[in-house]
C-alpha cells in the first residue's frame, strides 16, 4: 500500500516543512509493517513536493496511524497535503531488477457499494488488470 501525499511549500518554509517530514518519516517507518518513505521535489515546479511512504498492507498503513507520537505530529502534516487527489493507493503492478510482479487487489469488487457494517472480506477482489 502507498501514501502519496503532495504539498505546496513556499520557499521560506522549505527548513520547517523538511524538517516535521524527518520526523514524519521517522516516526511512521518505525511501526511495523511500514517498508519506508521518501520526500521528493519537484523539478518542473518550485515549492512542490510529494511523500511516499510503502506499508505492507492497508492494515499496517491504518495501524501505523493509531500511536499518540504520530497521531500529534504526522496527521497534522499530511492534514496539509494538497486536497485534489487521493492519497491512498494500493500496488497493481512492481518490478525490479528487470521483472514486473501483477499484485491482486485486497478490495472486494463491490467496494465502493458496501455501505458500514456490510463488509465482510473480498469474496472476489477487485479488476483492473488482465
Amino acid at each position: 500500500m502507498l501514501l502519496v501525499c503532495r504539498f505546496a511549500v513556499a520557499e521560506s518554509d522549505t527548513e520547517t516543512f523538511t524538517a516535521r517530514v524527518r520526523t514524519a518519516l521517522e516516526l511512521l517507518t518505525a511501526q511495523p509493517g511500514c517498508r519506508g518513505g521518501r520526500l521528493a521535489r519537484s523539478t518542473d515546479l518550485d515549492g512542490r513536493w510529494v511523500l511516499v511512504v510503502e506499508f505492507d498492507s492497508v492494515v499496517a498503513y491504518r495501524r501505523s496511524l493509531s500511536p499518540f507520537p504520530v497521531r500529534e505530529h504526522v496527521i497534522p502534516l499530511l492534514s496539509e497535503a494538497l486536497p485534489d487527489e487521493p492519497a491512498a493507493y494500493e500496488l497493481a503492478l512492481s518490478a525490479a531488477d528487470g521483472h514486473a510482479e501483477q499484485h491482486v487487489s485486497l478490495l472486494a469488487s463491490d467496494a465502493g457499494t458496501v455501505r458500514l457494517g456490510e463488509a465482510a472480506g473480498p469474496a472476489t477482489p477487485r479488476g483492473g488488470l488482465g
